[in-house]
């Protein structure tokens, strides 16, 4: 059997908030293991691990028992990114960072491109420029002993804001080079699952909140999808398409499967959220080979749940790495030179530490002559006079002629300082002394207490709202505009159906100023 898995793990350096977790926070290399272990698949490829090569550190790149395929965003840091790891055991015999094949290397490259001619070469890079997909190519054995290939393209394809009608463009651009380099795949002879964040809901069933939606069966990005996937239950003479959604291949009818949701509402707790994760396979591998497909909600750690696919074939590791591999990169590779190198003991030869031994006796006999030399010349007490000597420590505890004495009359009696009290004397003392000092520590307290209640008033009682009568959560206006920077009041309950009560009611009130 074959297992894969996709996750967008929303940052690969800080995952694992919500996992079995309990390394400290700078063993992030540990985490990513034991990521790896819980999904328990062959091949693991994760999106948005919002990581470049300048900050990729070689314990989560390099992980035991795995060998693993990074693509960078090249535009900005901490943004975007895919990685692949890959079970020693199912090593890919090609790898590939991008769709265009811009940023091939030619030394173990996928290839089969198919026709790209409507996209300009700036529009390739672009397109590519933000590490948004990897390739890597298997040899698979079937049950009947068959060899194949199966081509693995781990996506995070681009999201789309409504303020910003220049994305949409660029991601259905996406979309359309994703699709021409799979077909490309397909028409090579090449088995091909496409698995990661597609970024669209793509039917009704598939969003929390499709029926309240304007235009959503006129969404591109869903129509996209129909063009690319085939219905397994759709009538005769329908179209076939080369693609089929494999969770909906196993699980037509099911409600609720949503794989992303919203952190800052809570909506995951009311499973609140939509279905942008998917397995995508060729008609027939999926029909052929797929055991099951599902996703994994109770794994936390990211605004996404993993989703995966058990496929009934075996894998062939290739019997080396390709040149894509982080292990192969010089800065983990060892040909690249760094600082500790420099700090590393290194063996002498026999020659050189001799002599080096013979001159370092040489020097400590000449510092002892020298020593000796010194002190032959240094002046001797007696001859330096008393005045001129080194002070006594002694010297400052002896009275000062400066300073008049004090009368014997003046100073406090030793008798009545060395006589001890008895014991009932010290329990009167206490009696006396002991409420009164408590009262005045209490009025002293209550007193710096009311002055500080008067300089700071404190923060304000949150308002309840007025869905539930219970205290709402201040937020902030993050979104560019005449209210950007502004504080809110809203209810503090996750996001949820507006027909479940126990979810988050619209009470809504701006925060005066202070």
């Amino acid at each position: 059997m074959l297992r894969v898995v996709s996750w967008n793990i929303n940052g690969i350096r800080s995952p694992l908030q919500g996992m079995v977790y309990e390394e400290p926070s700078n063993c992030a290399a540990m985490a990513v293991g034991r990521i790896l272990d819980k999904l328990d698949a062959d091949i693991v490829c994760l999106q948005e691990t919002k990581v470049t090569r300048d900050v990729l550190r070689e314990p989560l790149a390099i992980i035991e028992g795995y060998n693993s395929y990074f693509s960078f965003s090249r535009n900005r840091s901490g943004y975007s990114g895919v990685a692949t790891f890959c079970k020693d055991s199912a090593t890919p015999m090609a790898a590939e960072e991008g769709l265009s094949g811009l940023l091939a290397t030619h030394d173990g490259d996928v290839g089969c491109y198919g026709n790209m001619d409507e996209f300009t070469q700036e529009e390739l890079r672009a397109l590519d420029s933000e590490g948004r997909a990897l390739l890597t190519q298997h040899k698979i054995r079937t049950w009947e002993g068959k060899e194949k290939t199966l081509t693995l393209i781990n996506v995070y394809c681009p999201h789309a804001d409504a303020g910003k009608p220049e994305r949409l463009s660029f991601k259905m651009r996406f979309y359309r080079l994703l699709q021409i380099r799979a077909e490309a795949l397909l028409a090579a002879g090449s088995h091909v699952i496409i698995l990661g964040d597609l970024n669209t809901a793509h039917r009704p069933i598939d969003h929390w909140d499709a029926v309240n939606l304007e235009c959503f069966e006129e969404d591109p990005g869903r129509k996209w999808m129909d063009g690319l996937l085939s219905n397994l239950g759709c009538q005769a003479g329908a179209p076939i398409r080369p693609f089929i959604d494999s969770y909906r291949c196993f699980q037509p009818k099911q409600e609720g499967a949503f794989t992303c949701w919203s952190a800052v509402s809570g909506a995951r707790r009311l499973n609140y959220g939509s279905r942008l994760d998917y397995v995508l396979g060729d008609r027939t591998l999926v029909i052929d080979t797929f055991q099951d497909s599902f996703r994994l909600p109770e794994v936390m750690g990211s605004d996404h749940c993993p989703v995966g696919a058990v496929l009934s074939v075996s894998s062939v590791p290739a019997k080396q790495c390709p040149s894509l591999c982080t292990r192969f990169l010089p800065e983990f590779a060892g040909t690249q030179l760094k600082i500790l190198r420099f700090l590393v003991h290194l063996k002498q030869d026999p020659v050189f530490k001799q002599s080096t031994l013979r001159l370092s006796k040489q020097t400590r006999i000449q510092m002892h002559q020298n020593k000796a030399r010194v002190h032959s010349t240094r002046p001797r007490p007696s001859q330096t006079g008393p005045s001129r000597g080194q002070k006594n420590l002694t010297s400052y505890f002896q009275p000062s002629s400066d300073c008049p004495q004090a009368s014997i009359s003046e100073l406090p009696s030793v008798v009545a300082l060395m006589t001890p009290k008895t014991p009932e004397e010290e329990v009167m003392t206490k009696v006396v002394e002991g409420p009164a000092s408590a009262s005045e520590a209490k009025d002293e307290k209550e007193v710096r207490t009311s002055f500080w209640k008067s300089v700071l008033g404190g923060p304000l009682p949150m308002p309840l709202c007025g869905g539930h009568r219970e205290p709402c959560v201040m937020r902030t206006v993050k979104k560019p505009g005449p209210n950007l920077g502004r504080h809110f009041y809203m209810c503090a309950r996750p996001q949820g159906p507006p027909t479940d009560p126990s979810s988050r009611c619209n009470f809504f009130l701006w925060s005066r100023p202070s």
